[in-house]
């Protein structure tokens, strides 16, 4: 057992830990099931100086505060550590989970705000995602989505000039596939399985959020790129907030740039080549 963590566990709960199970999954440090003396489990992140596990744990609150979305209580949090409260899972992404989180993801996206971004920046798998309140969608989209995160990728070597070229190329031309939408919504912004907790048939809970006002549609595109969600989610989330026409067309691999970005400045690799075939489907 981690000494140092237990010991910190305890100062900030009054209970010794019992065991600390290690898990997977975690970005930016260790992440331990932790049983506590009293039969209570929590999860413990261990993270260094700006981690962001206290940016985590600010996220985690701000979705518990400003919507229903289910998300981990958060204990403690700091970069050193952040401690929340373990949930249970049982099963995967079945038809009726998917159409349950369908229900979840139209409720969150009806939480609004006065600006696209939000009152600070966060992150997205451990990267600074800035967030500065914006009027505009497409301009927040195009300046701080794609254009932030290729400049982000092209300085850590992972993305070609000449991509980054085609890149502001196709950002200067977003005025021909997106509109402004009706009004900022709340995601929560990471939408893949791992982050998407089910328990018999239900969801459980959401995890690793990296929230901001949006256009949701980047968020259903996001839930599609790792095949998290499929027809049963579409089916339902559709019934709640109808889709416009034009997503699965066009609009899905325009907001999918984004996340696969994320993925070439992180990892590189066969990233590099899916953002090059979108710029081509796009004509840049």
């Amino acid at each position: 057992m981690r000494r140092d963590i237990a010991q910190a566990i305890e100062g900030i709960t009054g209970v010794p830990p019992r065991r600390l199970e290690a898990m997977g999954g975690g970005c930016v440090g260790e992440v331990y099931r932790v049983t506590l003396a009293s039969g209570e489990t929590l999860v413990a992140k261990a993270g260094g100086k700006q981690s962001g596990l206290a940016l985590e744990g600010y996220m985690l609150r701000y979705l518990a505060r400003h919507s229903r979305l289910p998300v981990p209580k958060v204990v403690h949090a700091d970069d050193g550590l952040l401690l929340m409260t373990y949930i249970e899972t049982q099963g995967g992404l079945t038809d009726s989970a998917q159409a349950h989180a369908a229900e979840l993801l139209a409720d969150l996206h009806a939480v609004t705000w006065e600006r696209f971004g939000l009152e600070r920046d966060t992150l997205i798998g451990g990267l600074h995602q800035p967030n500065p309140p914006s009027e505009s969608w497409v301009a927040f989209f195009r300046d701080h989505r794609l254009l932030h995160m290729g400049r982000e990728a092209l300085a850590a070597g992972r993305l070609p000039a000449g991509l980054m070229n085609r890149l502001e190329a196709l950002a200067a031309r977003l005025g021909r596939w997106l509109a402004e939408p009706e009004s900022p919504a709340l995601i929560h912004g990471d939408m893949w399985t791992g982050n998407v907790l089910a328990r018999a048939g239900r969801i459980a809970g959401f995890v690793d959020p990296a929230i901001y006002y949006a256009d949701p549609e980047i968020e259903l595109a996001f839930s599609t790129m790792f095949g998290t969600f499929g027809e049963p989610f579409f089916r339902r989330y559709g019934e709640i907030r109808p889709l416009r026409p034009g997503f699965f067309e066009e609009r899905r691999d325009l907001y999918n740039l984004y996340p696969l970005l994320v993925h070439v400045r992180l990892f590189g690799g066969a990233y590099v080549s899916s953002v090059e075939r979108t710029l081509g489907r796009f004509g840049c």
